[in-house]
């Protein structure tokens, strides 16, 4: 809601899209201060599977960033598939932010069929591993954005378009410092909340405590949120157990099995 990789091929891989910075205001007035960034471009090298996903699956599965609203049927339309998709198929759409090496999006992705999955990362490596699990796996509901979420949130995604967003571990910016570069921030939650639909919802997760505790006390001030843990697990003092959609990944075991926590937050448009 995250391999080490091998050398760089020699073949070229198609460049990410440049990233305009976070400070412009957004069209429903919200802004991040000008200049910091909720994310970094982290080095990694591309795997020669990965590049033969670029390849064969870009085209499909790449979705360009646009400075307008996204036409869902036309994105999730595949003229490769025997069934056109049409406005029935698309029930529902989830926005995930930083998929990390695509793991669980595409087990997410598997198990909900009928879901559309819009996906933005801007590491490379990562894109190309997810398409290169979208082609092992035959999936069809996923489209990746490679551009920097908060201008597609801004831009692409009307309001009241989303079912749910997925934020799964994101950076946790330990140091003091740092923290005003986390990316679940008041102005990001707001943007976000109005664009779910009523009963939609917005699930994060981290291994972090203090950023647990951050991301409970700014989902909370959000008017448009509430807790779905709130009434049905009191004892978990507003934290979610575990939905059964989100697997355990290969980093989140290793820490369970170091004596680490999890912390998973679900709440729901009102």
């Amino acid at each position: 809601m995250n391999d080490t990789i091998p050398p760089t091929p020699s073949r070229s891989v198609p460049a990410a899209p440049r990233q305009p910075g976070l400070g412009k205001s957004a069209p429903d007035g919200v802004a991040y201060p000008k200049g910091i960034k909720s994310f970094v471009r982290r080095a990694g090298r591309i795997t020669s599977g990965q590049t033969k996903a670029f390849e064969k699956l870009g085209s499909r599965f790449l979705l360009p960033y646009q400075p307008h609203a996204i036409d869902f049927v036309a994105a999730y339309a595949d003229p490769q598939r025997a069934k056109a998709i049409n406005d029935e198929q698309i029930r529902a759409v989830v926005l995930e932010i930083g998929f990390g090496m695509g793991e669980a999006t595409a087990h997410i992705a598997g198990l909900m069929p009928t879901t559309c999955f819009l996906c933005c990362e801007v590491h490379q490596p990562g894109v190309g591993a997810l398409l290169k699990r979208i082609g092992e796996q035959n999936l069809h509901n996923i489209r990746i954005c490679a551009h920097d979420a908060v201008e597609v949130i801004d831009h692409m995604l009307p309001l009241q378009s989303l079912n749910g967003v997925h934020i799964f571990f994101p950076d946790p910016w330990h140091k003091a410092r740092h923290n005003k570069r986390r990316l679940i921030q008041p102005p990001l939650v707001a943007k976000l909340a109005a664009r779910l639909k009523p009963g939609g919802y917005l699930h994060c997760a981290t291994d972090w405590q203090p950023y647990a505790q951050q991301m409970l006390e700014v989902f909370g001030t959000e008017p448009l949120l509430t807790n779905t843990a709130t009434a049905m697990h009191p004892e978990l003092l507003g934290y979610s157990l575990k939905p059964h959609y989100r697997p355990l990944t290969k980093f989140e075991n290793r820490g369970l099995k170091l004596g680490h926590s999890v912390w998973d937050l679900v709440f729901e448009r009102i």
